[in-house]
């Protein structure tokens, strides 16, 4: 059966499960909507011979479409970002663990569970305005909730998941208590009601809407590698501190996947995970859409990240993020974090 490449999250699959078996054919299932990832799966065919089916939708659409299909579901690999969002397939019982050394050496242990993997990272950083804000004020995602910052915070929704796992690490940091201060206190620091994404909020710093954000940094270096003459005066205006480097290291989250269960091409299933460990799709992974290797040893040329310099990341499991998702969604809904 010949599936259309991209975009067909609502294309319905009607062949048998059995039917679907078939090794030099791989069904994936995906949450990553970045362009550049078209020459990670060309290369993989290229050199494997494994042409790979490709769905893209929305991380709840495809993870209700899974269940969905049950044991006759034709999905092999489910990618996604947020290690959130990773735990909740886990929690549904759709990924299957995976023996693989190749795995297991290359991706570091506090970068996969127990039957999921990261394959790039992302940092969580504290974007500031120039001209009002000084960077020693932004040091720590706890100086958000300082009041000498009140009206000057913008950021995106308190139910996303980028801002989620944020609080999230702060609980398994912190505990409870402090995490529900700091989520009062960036209340509190408001310029506006939380809207938009982290591109808007770095806009909204720069036009002086407000004075300081958090943004996630694929788009901070996206704005940065530009040559569009806006974004270049944009980023000229902001600043960017690495927050929590005496302390914890900044907050890290991921790109990754996972085997399905019910995968009628395992043994291509656990190829292309391996395959996205090397060091050719590791590249792929951080060049192309400004994220870091998972694989500690792969080195990376983006101008943009470079630009930003070296940080301490948290080493938090990834995997503890999400033990904490439901507690930080409590403690930003009575923050009143909307």
């Amino acid at each position: 059966m010949k599936l259309m490449p991209a975009l067909l999250a609502t294309t319905v699959l009607t062949l048998s499960h059995a039917a679907m078996a078939d090794e030099k054919q791989l069904n994936l299932y995906s949450a990553r909507h970045y362009q550049t990832d078209e020459a990670l799966y060309a290369n993989f065919t290229q050199q494997t011979g494994i042409k790979i089916n490709r769905i893209e939708g929305k991380e709840d659409e495809l993870l209700e479409r899974i269940k969905n299909e049950g044991a006759n579901s034709p999905a092999d690999i489910f990618l996604t970002v947020d290690a959130a969002r990773l735990a909740k397939a886990h929690e549904l019982g759709l990924f299957a663990p995976v023996a693989s050394k190749i795995l297991e050496t290359r991706i570091p242990a506090h970068l996969r569970a127990e039957d999921w993997y990261s394959f790039s990272t992302r940092a969580r950083v504290i974007v500031y305005n120039k001209s009002t804000v000084k960077p020693e004020d932004v040091q720590n995602y706890e100086d958000l909730a300082n009041p000498k910052l009140k009206g000057k915070l913008c950021t995106r929704s308190g139910s996303h998941p980028y801002n989620l796992s944020l609080m999230a690490s702060v609980i398994a940091h912190q505990g409870e208590a402090k995490a529900e201060n700091l989520a009062r206190g960036m209340v509190a620091n408001f310029a506006r009601s939380p809207k938009g994404g982290d591109t808007d909020q770095i806009k909204a710093v720069s036009a002086g809407e407000c004075g300081v954000t958090i943004s996630n940094t694929y788009y901070v270096a996206r704005l940065l590698r530009s040559d569009k003459p806006e974004d270049i005066k944009l980023m000229e205006k902001v600043g960017v501190v690495w927050p929590n480097q005496a302390t914890t290291g900044t907050h890290i989250n991921v790109s990754g996947g996972g085997m399905l269960k019910t995968a009628p091409n395992k043994a291509a299933a656990v190829k292309f995970l391996e395959y996205l460990a090397s060091d050719q799709a590791q590249r792929y992974f951080a060049e192309g859409n400004n994220e870091w290797p998972a694989v500690d040893s792969v080195k990376v040329s983006n101008p943009g990240l470079d630009s930003l310099g070296k940080f301490k990341a948290d080493k938090l499991p990834v995997k503890n993020l999400a033990m904490y998702q439901a507690k930080a969604q409590i403690i930003f809904d009575r923050a009143g974090f909307k």
